[in-house]
């Protein structure tokens, strides 16, 4: 008799060893109410009147669906995210609330419609990690009394209307037509203020212009198939005139 109690207590005793991994905790309810956190090792939770529940403390990844949102200018868009979290206190994170991931996945779409509906499309296109991280402080707040930390939010893919996606696509064209014309006329007045340096320089230097004259004739003469118009330099048509001036 004694023996078969023995085996029942040890029986019982190896069903009561609970293991903890270490990436894990667990929650010990004794008559349903809370009783303590376990810690990673082997941990015994008496039959019938205790219980636990298994948390796992890593962090998480969760995909959150795509939503359907309108921007602060009445842009209908589609935006989809993901989502990193942990578990800091797995007492909370059972007891408060019933499904912590899915809580936290229907509150990080519901703050990320509100963020997305507060600011222009050029915002959300311009600065969006200043909307992730705005996103993620909201959501991290939220969660908090759940024993969750909200690490990062990431904005994934932003959906654009077609039309909306040509009406981009023109206004980028436009920049970059105007910036070739700003680029031209830039090098145009540069280009001419050269030229008026260069006709100031050579309008100050006696016979400066026919020695540019003469060499860019040397240039000419290398191609022969080049037909040359000599033009007379006006400095020469001087000289020829204040020798018929002097005869006079």
């Amino acid at each position: 008799m004694l023996l078969i109690v023995l085996s029942i207590i040890v029986f019982i005793l190896l069903c009561s060893i609970k293991q903890i991994n270490e990436y894990e905790r667990g929650i010990k309810f004794r008559l349903g109410k809370f009783k303590s956190i376990m810690n990673p090792g082997w941990k015994i939770v008496l039959p019938i009147i205790e219980s636990y529940r298994k948390v796992d403390i890593r962090t998480k990844v969760v995909d959150v669906p795509e939503q359907e949102a309108i921007t602060k200018d009445n842009v209908s868009i589609k935006i989809n995210a993901v989502l990193y979290f942990h578990v800091f206190d797995a007492s909370k994170a059972i007891i408060e609330v019933e499904n912590f991931t899915y809580a936290v996945s229907q509150l990080a779409q519901t703050t990320m419609r509100n963020a997305v509906g507060a600011i222009s499309l050029d915002e959300l296109l311009t600065e969006r990690e200043k909307i992730s991280t705005n996103i993620c402080e909201i959501v991290d707040k939220a969660t908090d009394p759940w024993g969750i930390k909200v690490e990062n939010i990431e904005l994934k893919d932003i959906s654009l209307p077609e039309e909306m996606k040509r009406v981009i696509a023109k206004v980028a064209e436009a920049e970059r037509e105007k910036e070739a014309v700003i680029t031209k006329a830039k090098g145009e007045v540069e280009a001419s203020n050269n030229l008026a340096k260069a006709a100031e320089t050579m309008s100050s230097a006696p016979g400066a212009l026919h020695l540019r004259t003469l060499a860019t004739l040397n240039d000419l003469s290398s191609d022969q198939s080049n037909t040359v118009i000599f033009a007379i330099p006006i400095e020469i048509l001087r000289a020829l005139e204040n020798i018929n001036n002097s005869k006079k």
